[in-house]
């Protein structure tokens, strides 16, 4: 039947009737908070393109988590940011068992064995020309393979350090299936490995690349990230994945790719997480600091968005934002 007789707006008439029939909902267990982690000590340095996140160094670090772990967020996931002089060609600072990230991990788990600490698996952030594979001296192709055994040093480094999931977010063929074997020669083979399966050549990370001091010093990385274009190539990308091991599959990034989180979940029905990345909240936070939108509302729809596409872990910048928010209703 239609009008007269079928009136949906019945089902809206109030605040309890709404909640009830809600088919999508957001809660903290959904949520995974990105977190900077440097050397030095006494840093705590707001990232200029990032209103709200800082980088941290280990002396202060603790108080951030501690936060984190206070308003009932289940996980992070740490990104490294070395000093410049560490740099090479080679990553080595990546896969150091003193390593910043590694530090980090095992500070955090120390004192927080229940909270879920995973860790980005790259190289860009810890090479001196800012590409996430090694570099071709005579051409400047970024090479597939040769990296691929750094980039599992790099997974098994954090593992060892306790790390409870792994994260490569590189993008090269064949670094999930090179991170499982070595995480499975060594013993390792509880630890969980969330891959950057779709993660598109995206205008979104610029602020991500001021935050981890990462953007490639020369050309940029459309030879290994995918065309924003193409959606037949990220079930491809994600079928790979999976077969090589993967355990969760991630779409990067979030709110331009809604069609993309919906279609993988459709077709794999397993796990999938999605960055809402650092271009999208910039975005946000620019706008609600000049009071032209209401961040609450918007930041509420924009992450519920991500659930109702398919999302199972969204990983966030207003992570902490969105756990106060929820206790307040």
């Amino acid at each position: 039947m239609g009008f007269p007789q079928t009136r949906l707006r019945r089902l809206r008439n109030s605040a309890a009737i709404r909640r009830m029939i809600r088919e999508t909902r957001l809660d903290l267990d959904n949520l995974m908070y990105p977190v900077f982690v440097t050397g030095g000590t006494g840093v705590r340095q707001p990232v200029e393109t990032m209103p709200g996140v800082y980088r941290f160094s280990a002396d202060t670090l603790g108080a951030e988590i501690e936060e984190v772990v206070s308003l009932g967020i289940p996980g992070v996931i740490l990104f490294g940011v070395p000093d410049p002089a560490h740099k090479d060609e080679k990553a080595s600072a990546a896969y150091a068992d003193d390593g910043i990230v590694q530090s980090a991990v095992r500070q955090i788990k120390a004192g927080h064995k229940d909270l879920l600490v995973a860790t980005d698996v790259c190289l860009c952030g810890y090479t001196s020309h800012g590409h996430c594979g090694m570099v071709c001296p005579t051409t400047g192709n970024i090479l597939n393979d040769p990296s691929l055994s750094l980039l599992a040093r790099t997974g098994l480094s954090h593992a060892r350090a306790g790390a409870d999931m792994v994260a490569p977010s590189d993008m090269m063929d064949g670094r999930v299936r090179a991170i499982r074997e070595l995480l499975d020669r060594e013993g390792l083979d509880d630890v969980p490995i969330m891959s950057y399966a779709a993660k598109y050549a995206s205008a979104f990370y610029g602020p991500f690349r001021e935050a981890a001091d990462s953007a490639p010093q020369f050309g940029d990385r459309r030879s290994y990230q995918m065309d924003p274009a193409n959606s037949d190539e990220a079930v491809r990308e994600v079928a790979q994945d999976i077969e090589e091991g993967a355990d969760i599959v991630m779409v990067k990034p979030a709110l331009s790719y809604l069609d993309i989180i919906r279609r993988i979940k459709d077709e794999f029905r397993m796990p999938v997480a999605a960055y809402n990345v650092s271009g999208e909240y910039a975005m946000v936070r620019a706008a609600a600091q000049r009071g032209w939108v209401d961040e609450r509302g918007l930041v509420l729809e924009m992450l519920t968005s991500i659930r109702r596409a398919g999302a199972d872990i969204i990983l966030t910048y207003f992570a902490k934002d969105m756990a106060r928010w929820l206790r307040e209703g």
